[in-house]
């Protein structure tokens, strides 16, 4: 192996994940893997798995099984979150052939070369992630559906949140020295990326690891002046990293996309202790007074958790209130789930499944009005936005504003992987629609 072999990929969970599976992917092809799709059978099938919920574990399991399914002759291979978390429960589930922690994911091309499996337990090779380092990826060429690309610049968290099993799972906070990004950005922007998304699980706390020292705000200035990149897209920053001289940049630069996540979990300062969270509902509210008073028609999304335990009517009816007051564009609401190994899942005073129920749809119904209202103010205005590689369903082109609202528009192929501009004329439940004004400037 490999010899021409066939390998395909299925990614659960966030982000980071699909990042970790794109550089995967890079890697086994260096090797001599054909990566096809998902829905075709395989020699080897690597599923990439979250662990953040429950409901995330089944679907790792569910994902497991349909693998067997498609490709009941492969090797199957799990990695990810809940492989590193509980690899011999992974292990054990039947048609598992190899366990592989995150840590050991770039590991993976030599941990196939040469294996057989016949006869075999399930491998399990996960590393403890103490001392593990962030080790650089060289970037794909571009892809179908690639207009807009992911780089990873951090991983791990610092922070022991309550509800979180995530440092667990992906370690202490690491991070990509700044030359080595910096290259990165110019290279996909080079090969016709005109977006570029930063990612990390603590973003804000890139570059405090390295020698020297530096900082998000830093490394944002150098990437600024890459040639070519029309949007800087940042993934979930918490408030208490929005120091000044990161928002006097994200304020300032016409390259920072308007869009900007700060999750909230709770708008009840007595559960954001309880959770551990590293801010205040006071913090929290400042920061984003800041940001939506310098950006006109900023993009903003947040994470909720609802139900956690102990969250009583009050608390809930005060993370309805900090919601109803900020001009949210959209919003992630999750059901508290516990998660064995961390804190909260020791905590009494858990809620019944109705009052959880309740309290979810109540903040998503919220957020969709504010959704919708956040797109209504676009009807009549022209956006730029990038021109993503693949048509909806109904054959329209999709485009991404720079304060993350879809549009749908009709246009020919060439403005594919482009930068457009388009007249707003209507706003959906979800997405928007706008007719075609100008191409900008390759």
């Amino acid at each position: 192996m490999p010899d021409g072999s066939t390998i395909s990929f299925v990614t659960l969970g966030c982000r980071l994940n699909q990042v970790d599976t794109q550089q995967l992917q890079t890697l086994l092809e260096g090797r001599g893997f054909r990566a096809v799709d998902p829905d075709d059978p395989a020699d080897v099938v690597v599923i990439n798995t979250c662990a953040v919920t429950g409901r995330a574990e089944l679907s790792d399991r569910q994902a497991i099984r349909r693998a067997g399914r498609v490709s009941p002759g492969a090797r199957i291979v799990v990695t990810g979150c809940w492989a590193q978390t509980s690899p011999h429960q992974v292990a054990g589930l039947g048609g598992v052939d190899l366990v592989v922690g995150n840590a050991d994911k770039p590991r993976l091309p030599d941990l196939l070369t040469g294996w057989s499996r016949q006869g075999r337990p399930p491998r399990i090779e996960v590393s403890d992630l103490g001392g593990a380092r962030l080790e650089p990826v060289a970037p794909r060429a571009r892809r179908p559906g690639g207009a807009r690309v992911f780089v990873k610049i951090q991983d791990g968290c610092q922070h022991r949140c309550g509800f979180c099993i995530v440092p667990l799972a992906r370690g202490a906070s690491r991070s990509l020295a700044p030359a080595v990004v910096e290259d990165q950005v110019r290279l996909l922007v080079e090969a016709g990326h005109p977006e570029v998304v930063l990612t990390g699980v603590d973003l804000g706390h890139y570059g405090a690891d390295l020698a020297p020292r530096t900082s998000l705000a830093s490394l944002l200035s150098r990437l600024v002046g890459v040639p070519g990149l029309r949007w800087l897209r940042l993934s979930s920053l918490l408030p208490a990293y929005f120091t000044e001289d990161l928002l006097e940049i994200l304020t300032a630069s016409p390259v920072i996309a308007p869009h900007f996540h700060v999750p909230l979990q709770s708008g009840s300062d007595r559960i954001l202790r309880r959770m551990r969270r590293p801010y205040t509902t006071a913090l929290y509210r400042r920061v984003v007074e800041r940001l939506v008073t310098a950006i006109p028609r900023l993009g903003l999304g947040a994470d909720v958790i609802v139900g956690f335990p102990g969250e009583a009517a009050e608390d809930f009816a005060a993370t309805r209130t900090v919601v109803e007051a900020l001009p949210f564009s959209y919003l992630h609401v999750f059901p508290y789930s516990a998660r064995p190994g961390t804190e909260a899942a020791r905590l009494p005073d858990r809620l019944d499944t109705a009052t959880v129920t309740a309290r979810a749809r109540a903040l998503r119904e919220i957020a969709a009005a504010q959704g919708r209202r956040f797109r209504a103010s676009l009807v009549g205005r022209v956006e730029e936005l990038l021109v993503l590689e693949a048509r909806d369903p109904a054959g329209e082109l999709v485009g991404l504003t720079g304060n993350y609202v879809e549009v749908r528009f009709h246009g020919p192929d060439g403005l594919r992987g482009r930068t457009a501009t388009v007249r707003i004329t209507e706003a959906g439940d979800r997405t928007a629609r706008g007719v075609l004004e100008g191409v900008c400037a390759a």
